[in-house]
């Protein structure tokens, strides 16, 4: 005889620490909850206007410099660092965490500094300028800064000059140099006390704002980028030089120039790019709308395809070694894949100007875009051609470059007015630190507008943003014009002959010629 007996336990039902809400237990049965699915509606509702009405993504304007700011560059090594280039030739570098200068290279160049870029390398030794030897026994901070500039120099500086700021030995130095740095102030070995001025201090004390290198082209550079792992950089102007960053300036006896030059067919480079993991494959994009790709070992050009419009910049995916995006003229953002380049992977069409800088987020799942029309747009990779969210102020002029920080929660972008702007990449995302109940709270109320986003206004919720009367203005007139010609072609295809004319896919059809 079987005998069923019901049996309840306080553990089941009690609080874990006291204070704690009781357990509750629920039963699952559909029949005995007919309106759960209108009650979770509500508050999906709900948790879209919640975050709608928390949406602040601005964060705080760097200010500081007296002219345009045009190019930025983030540290790979430090997380909050982050370093701009303005157009009266001055370099600052940022604490983004604390929103303070840490230092500034006032003159650094005669012209817009058109790219910057930060050596992801630890250099043991301080290289001085001019091509004069380097002492072992002068050594700073292994951290260096590539700039370039219209007037025609390329020049490096050290990125930590105040090493004081985040404490002796932050990063690049092992515990062994450390002792032996401080045996020498002790004066146990070396100069010490005994020895005269001891270099790393002075260097932690008075920050030198020379460069420690430079380099002279015959024109001016547009675009440098660094090699993954070895002492090399790459620039572009008529050609795409390679540089090597041990080697001293043009005028030096060292022996400085280009250690290699590549071409092909555009006047003017824009823009280079290293790829982060197929270290050797250097991708360039030129005046002549031309996007070629490169590789070091044979030191010739792979392949040129040819757009509709030129590329103001190009990103490397830091996920997909062989995924790049590209920030075009005519008013959109492509994805390619460098095995096939026939076609675009995807088009991101929102702006209404042409967009000047494109960066991935360190999680590869995000893209970041500065457009000429004062906006800056944040795009989901693989989920549509529409932007996820648009940010702008009313004093932000045109956007020169913009970029993700390395933790991916913050925005950085460069405009016109002089200002370093810092935003969230989640517009409605707290700041600070938060409970283990708010953070599921949090996610609970996205998954439930993920879940039901088009079902009734949950979807127009979540997409409305406000923009400029202008924006929105150029957005009707440009939809106009796509209009128009879509009609226009539909009509010509219609009175031709069958077969004549054949529709192409927008992902073809931005592809003009491609050549190997």
């Amino acid at each position: 005889m079987k005998i069923k007996a019901l049996t309840r336990s306080l553990d089941a039902h009690t609080a874990v620490r006291k204070g704690d809400a009781p357990n509750e237990s629920h039963n699952l049965d559909p029949s005995l909850h007919p309106f759960s699915k209108s009650r979770e509606y509500t508050r999906a509702v709900n948790a879209a206007k919640l975050d709608r009405m928390h949406a602040k993504p601005f964060v705080a304007a760097l200010e500081g410099h007296v002219d345009g700011v045009y190019c930025l560059v983030k540290d790979p090594n430090r997380l909050g660092v982050i370093g701009s280039g303005s157009g009266d030739g001055e370099i600052r570098l940022w604490d983004m965490p604390t929103q303070t200068l840490m230092t500034a290279y006032p003159r650094a160049h005669h012209g817009i500094i058109s790219s910057l870029v930060i050596s992801p390398l630890n250099f043991a030794q301080q290289y001085a300028a001019e091509g004069s030897t380097a002492d072992s026994s002068s050594r700073s901070g292994g951290r260096r800064l590539l700039s370039c500039s219209t007037d025609r120099t390329i020049k490096l500086w050290d990125a930590d000059p105040r090493r004081d700021r985040f404490g002796p030995g932050f990063g690049d130095d092992s515990d062994e140099e450390e002792d032996s740095r401080q045996q020498e102030r002790a004066g146990i070995t070396g100069g010490g006390i005994l020895g005269g001025s001891d270099p790393w201090t002075q260097q932690s004390t008075t920050p030198s704002t020379d460069p420690l290198q430079t380099w002279h082209c015959k024109t001016a550079i547009n675009s440098i980028s660094h090699h993954a792992s070895d002492p090399v950089f790459a620039s572009g102007s008529t050609a795409v030089q390679v540089w090597d960053i041990t080697r001293g300036g043009n005028g030096s006896s060292s022996g400085g120039g280009a250690l290699r030059e590549m071409t092909w067919g555009a006047e003017s480079i824009n823009v280079v790019r290293f790829n982060p993991s197929e270290k050797e494959v250097l991708a360039g994009a030129g005046s002549d709308r031309g996007i070629v790709l490169y590789d070091l070992r044979s030191g010739k050009p792979l392949t040129r395809t040819v757009m509709k419009m030129r590329a103001n910049d190009l990103a490397w995916s830091p996920i997909e070694p062989t995924v790049f995006a590209v920030a075009s003229e005519d008013h959109n953002m492509y994805t390619f894949d460098m095995r096939n380049m026939t076609n675009a992977l995807q088009i991101y069409k929102d702006h209404v100007s042409a967009v000047m800088s494109v960066d991935w987020s360190p999680t590869g799942q995000d893209l970041v875009t500065g457009s000429y029309d004062r906006t800056v747009r944040l795009w989901n990779t693989g989920k549509g051609n529409h932007s996820r969210d648009t940010y702008h102020t009313s004093r932000m002029q045109r956007v020169f470059a913009a970029a993700y920080t390395l933790d991916a929660r913050f925005v950085c972008s460069a405009s016109d007015d002089g200002n370093v702007r810092l935003w969230k990449s989640r517009a409605s995302e707290k700041l600070g630190i938060q409970s283990g109940k708010e953070r599921a709270q949090r996610e609970y109320r996205q998954q439930l507008v993920n879940r039901w986003r088009n079902v009734g206004d949950i979807g127009k919720i979540d997409r409305q943003r406000r923009v400029p009367k202008a924006i929105k203005t150029a957005q009707k007139l440009k939809h106009t014009m796509l209009e128009a010609e879509r009609t226009k072609e539909d009509r010509r295809r219609k009175h031709s002959k069958a077969g004549q004319s054949k529709p192409k896919a927008a992902r073809k059809d931005t592809i003009l010629a491609q050549q190997e």
